[in-house]
């Protein structure tokens, strides 16, 4: 869902996921909406100016009368256009396109903070728009059936909007449809209607473990998902019973492994057709100087005709390729989720597919001895002063719990498979995952339903000795307010009754500082449990307060759809320092998660504090679409001046097959998300990077925004 309005030369975008698009136009006139742009757009606005401004983006133009194709220089050179019809593809958060007749100069800003399209003289203008996240489109209703279940599975596959490639873009990949249950199997029509049929079969045993595990693969292959015995004229229990792929036009069956190491088979197949689809896209109308695509002449692969190859006679060329020969340049999965293989978890299906998560069945063990404390420490970024209550001999720093009792949780070890992020959907409490429900996910669709002009931000300080994090917090909150619309209003000592309303109230996000009991949140007249609300309509939160964990799930299973929260008891300057960072991070766009697990490693018992629901989901937008992490650490044996070691992180579990481009004066590449890129810099170098780039930075043992860490190098 897109709204759009306009402020005077300005065109302010928003879709339903509360992403934002700004644009500003010279003199400009929006005459209506509704025209045809030849691309998948929700919108289309005609304007008319001689320029356009839109954010930092990649940007492409193709001449629809040519059939050529342009790509803006990421080092800076303008790109001029002769007169001809073009469609300007500008990948901006919310997927933007411009079609027009004529001439036209695109450039990006000195400063890479905009990208300016011009016109020689006032330009009718076509801007078409897309949400990157979409709705689900319709509901299968499912029996208790593995063979049922492998129909629906089969059906999720048509939301994909191409069958090339090219559906390693996260914006040609919709939402799945949702999955519920009942006493029979029905898809409506629609549905049916748009599932694709490439010839690409998966055929697993009967029982929810192997359909759990293989969802992913079979949704991204767009396969045809059926059960041994059912169809396939192979009786069960026998080898031929085992998991296979299935191309029928080359007469080619891959047998897979059994659980469990069906888990390895998957994993390894997804990742290798997902990469080599993303290598292979870059001969195609969204190609870039992509770092990776010299891997396709090593391996002698023609991507022209790959490109246009059938999804089925592309799968086969890829099934020769040994997965040893690309491993090591495989960018690391950015999302698994650990889900008990059963009828009652169906329903979270589409979710974890729409993230494109790997799913692997969930297994623990006890933690044994100071192995939470040894973790811990592990992630530590062990810079500078220990800090209080560590080895410095200094007293420990009070604690965030009151007089009263803490909650205590029983943490248990989970056993975690590749991946950078993940997700447990199953009994127990894991460290090093966030815990969620299938509540969560559902809440989230809420929230897009839910529309509002600004980011509602609310600072709860329920205890005035804990000051310290509260003016923190409430400043980066207000800085950020003026760069995006965010609504930041700031509460103190509130009672039982004013803090329900809070959680009741439309809140985007609530920050609560105070203390936790096990009878809930302590207010001045007693204690509020979050299991007493009617509804809770915040739709992210963070409980830092001691053993906030059970009222946190309890936000959740009320309409929350995800916060971090803490498992025991926490010092109270451990809190202000996870507290701030993690404020810093939420704020310029970073997942629940990952700005938990990065605040949380400034401190030395990080493993305290966790993320319920949906760790994935973000509260705003960044700058960039794409959340950054650098690591930075000066070279040495350097004769001459200062040299550092750069290295960018950039991934998300929300666009997973997007590519970056680091802006140096000497890079020439984009590089897909979840693989690094390192550049050696001079101070003067540096500096300017970090002050164009929006970024944490992991420098020194500790973590810094960016653009504040520059100045130290700005000299």
């Amino acid at each position: 869902m897109i709204e759009w309005a306009v402020d005077g030369d300005t065109l302010h975008v928003t879709d339903a996921d509360n992403a934002e698009l700004t644009v500003i136009g010279d003199e400009l006139v929006v005459d209506g909406s509704g025209v045809d742009i030849s691309r998948p757009v929700d919108d289309t606005i005609v304007l008319t100016t001689d320029e356009l401004r839109f954010p930092h983006a990649v940007v492409y133009a193709f001449s629809l009368g040519l059939e050529d194709q342009h790509e803006l220089d990421p080092t800076g050179e303008p790109l001029s256009l002769s007169p001809d019809e073009y469609v300007i593809d500008i990948d901006t958060e919310i997927k933007s396109y411009l079609r027009f007749s004529g001439s036209a100069t695109i450039r990006k800003t000195d400063d890479y903070e905009e990208v300016v399209v011009s016109f020689p003289d006032r330009t009718r203008v076509i801007l078409g728009v897309r949400c990157r996240h979409e709705f689900p489109a319709g509901t299968i209703t499912v029996p208790d059936s593995p063979s049922a279940i492998a129909e629906a599975i089969t059906r999720m596959a048509a939301s994909h909007k191409t069958e090339r490639p090219d559906r390693s873009y996260p914006t040609l990949r919709g939402h799945p449809s949702l999955i519920e249950h009942g006493d029979t199997l029905e898809i409506p029509d629609c549905i049916r209607s748009d599932t694709p049929d490439h010839g690409i079969e998966l055929v697993v045993p009967p029982d929810y473990e192997s359909l759990f595990v293989t969802a992913p693969l079979a949704y991204y292959l767009q396969a045809t998902v059926r059960t041994t015995g059912t169809g396939t004229g192979t009786p069960t229990g026998t080898d031929h019973a085992r998991p296979r792929l299935r191309l029928a036009d080359h007469a080619i069956e891959e047998r897979l492994a059994p659980m469990p190491e069906l888990e390895r088979d998957v994993e390894r197949l997804l990742r290798k057709t997902f990469f080599l689809d993303c290598l292979v896209r870059n001969v195609g109308p969204y190609g870039t100087t992509l770092s990776e695509y010299s891997l396709l002449d090593a391996l002698e692969l023609d991507a022209n005709a790959l490109y246009d190859a059938t999804p089925q006679d592309r799968l086969a060329t890829y099934l020769d390729v040994p997965y040893a020969a690309i491993k090591h340049r495989l960018p690391e999965w950015h999302l698994s989720t650990y889900v008990t293989p059963a009828y009652d978890s169906v329903e979270t299906l589409p979710f974890l597919l729409d993230r494109l998560s790997m799913i692997y069945t969930p297994q623990t063990s006890e933690l044994e001895g100071q192995e939470l404390v040894e973790r811990s420490l592990e992630d530590f970024y062990r810079g500078g002063d220990p800090g209080p209550g560590t080895a410095s001999g200094r007293p420990p720093a009070p604690d965030r719990a009151s007089t009263g009792q803490v909650a205590s949780v029983d943490i248990v070890k989970p056993g975690l498979r590749n991946g950078r992020t993940h997700g447990w959907l199953a009994d127990g409490v894991p460290i090093d995952v966030f815990k969620s429900t299938p509540e969560a996910y559902h809440n989230r669709l809420n929230f897009l339903e839910r529309t509002s002009d600004s980011t509602s931000i609310c600072v709860v300080l329920n205890d005035p000795e804990m000051a310290g994090e509260h003016d923190d917090v409430a400043e980066i909150y207000h800085q950020r307010s003026d760069e995006l619309s965010m609504d930041v209003t700031v509460a103190e000592s509130l009672d039982t009754a004013a803090l329900a309303r809070v959680f009741e109230d439309d809140h985007d996000f609530v920050h609560y500082i105070g203390h936790c009991e096990t009878d809930g949140l302590c207010c001045p007249d007693g204690t509020l449990s979050t299991s007493s609300l009617e509804r809770c309509n915040a739709q992210t939160f963070f409980l830092n307060a001691c053993g906030s964990f059970y009222e946190g799930m309890g936000l959740i299973q009320k309409g929350s759809v995800a916060g971090a929260v803490t498992f025991t008891k926490v010092l109270n300057d451990h809190a202000v320092k996870v507290g701030s960072t993690f404020a810093k991070l939420l704020v310029h766009g970073f997942s629940i998660e990952r700005a938990m697990g990065l605040a949380r490693r400034r401190i030395m018992m990080g493993k305290d504090y966790a993320v319920v629901g949906d760790g994935t989901h973000s509260l705003t937008q960044g700058e960039t679409p794409f959340p950054t992490t650098a690591t930075l650490e000066e070279l040495d044996d350097v004769e001459s001046e200062p040299q550092y070691l750069l290295t960018l992180d950039c991934y998300s579990t929300r666009v997973t097959g997007s590519y970056y481009f680091p802006h140096t004066e000497t890079n020439e590449y984009a590089f897909l998300c979840g693989n690094e890129s390192s550049f050696t810099l001079t101070e003067p170098e540096l500096a300017t990077m970090l002050e164009e780039t929006e970024a944490s930075v992991i420098y020194d043992g500790d973590i810094y925004w960016s653009k504040e860490l520059s100045r130290r190098f700005d000299r």
